[in-house]
């Protein structure tokens, strides 16, 4: 029987459905999580040999005798994952202490969770990406290449989960100011300025680096204008994948030496053509993520294709392919969140009395992430980009 150690299980909420799917298909999936067991809801319970409680994930040594724990009763341990870029390193310190070959160990990690070691894998990939330096440069260096990058220039940390830390540096005295007022300033990267839609190729990998199932976001506000703007969130998964997406995505996951596991892989879709890098509609890429799509994503995926990623990944982890076919009946999925202190010309009744025919989830957000993505969501899917662009209208038409 495969071992399989799930940390974090709990949260985000909907993954106690990737535990479910994989005990389904025979695995023990033994849990580790911050959360009291009693706190559980009772479908993770069920699906879960067991479950150890520590303090702090981030404490490593709690985390050690965890697993240790673990391969103790139940002998070695075949996988550790959490799905979840902020345990990324977490998953792999214990996957190298334990000898678990199933995903990146410690001396691959910095690939997928540093921003400038991503940009090594990009060239040699051949993918176009945004010129970057690090800001442990010095200012004259970073002056130096605003001479050929041009302002604005973006600033973000070299490790980092979603747009916290993100500065758009209008001009040299913003880029001044940046140098002198922000803490760790030496742990940022500055890129050159790029505009676009954000999207995302979102893929089960097997073990051959092979994708099992392939989707496409597009997310018109990026994530940082959002939080930095206090925008409503939107985004959604496309009916059809581009072609040229396709491309670029299927020769990242070649140029990172992905294997075995979920990928949200970012790409610029350009609105203006930029020197070096592409005219309008070409994908440039912009950062890796080596995990689902966060949020309520990979359930938008499943709504849009009608499939399940939870079981295509549980499927990759037990067999290495997928047990169902793909049914090729596809819609647009569309998220829109909004927030508690903004006044809209719909209210929530209104929203999902117009709605209601092709909504799929209204949920309250978590607090945790309600700064990225608003207070109340609504996903909904469409057959039409006519209907699709409607309900963002009158989602986020504010008063």
């Amino acid at each position: 029987m495969i071992n399989f150690v799930f940390i974090s299980p709990n949260f985000p909420e909907k993954y106690w459905q990737f535990c479910d799917e994989l005990q389904k298909n025979g695995v023990r999936v033994l849990g580790i999580g911050d959360a009291p067991k009693e706190s559980l809801n009772e479908e993770l319970k069920r699906s879960l040999t067991e479950y150890y409680c520590v303090t702090n994930i981030g404490d490593y040594d709690q985390m050690y005798r965890a697993v240790g724990y673990y391969a103790w009763k139940y002998g070695h341990i075949d996988w550790i994952e959490s799905n979840n870029e902020f345990w990324l390193e977490v998953d792999a310190r214990l996957r190298t202490d334990f000898n678990v070959c199933t995903g990146v160990k410690l001396d691959g990690i910095d690939a997928f969770k540093e921003k400038s070691e991503m940009k090594r894998y990009y060239a040699k990939g051949g993918i176009r990406t945004a010129r970057q330096i690090k800001t442990s440069e010095g200012l004259e260096a970073v002056k130096r290449f605003s001479q050929d990058a041009g302002y604005p220039l973006f600033a973000k940390p070299d490790v980092g989960v979603g747009a916290g830390g993100a500065h758009k540096l209008e001009d040299e005295a913003a880029l001044e100011a940046f140098f002198r007022e922000t803490p760790q300033v030496e742990c940022y990267v500055i890129e050159e300025f790029v505009t676009g839609d954000i999207c995302t190729y979102d893929a089960v990998i097997n073990s051959k680096g092979e994708p099992l199932v392939e989707s496409m976001c597009v997310c018109p506000p990026s994530i940082a204008d959002i939080v930095n703007y206090n925008l409503d969130s939107t985004y959604y998964v496309e009916q059809h994948m581009s072609e040229n997406l396709r491309f670029w995505g299927r020769r990242t996951v070649e140029a990172f030496g992905v294997k075995s596991r979920f990928v949200h892989l970012e790409f610029f879709r350009l609105n203006k053509a930029h020197r070096g890098l592409g005219e309008v509609g070409d994908f440039v890429a912009l950062e890796v993520n080596m995990r689902p799509g966060g949020g309520y994503t990979p359930d938008m995926i499943n709504y849009a294709h009608n499939i399940s990623m939870f079981k295509i990944w549980a499927d990759m982890i037990a067999f290495d392919r997928r047990t169902t076919l793909d049914p090729h009946d596809d819609y647009y999925c569309v998220f829109a969140g909004r927030r508690d202190n903004v006044e809209y010309v719909l209210d929530h009744n209104a929203i999902l009395q117009k709605y209601g025919y092709a909504m799929m989830m209204s949920p309250r957000i978590a607090d945790a992430l309600s700064g990225a993505m608003g207070n109340q969501a609504y996903i909904a899917r469409f057959r039409t980009a006519e209907e699709r662009d409607a309900f963002l209208y009158d989602t986020c038409n504010r008063k």
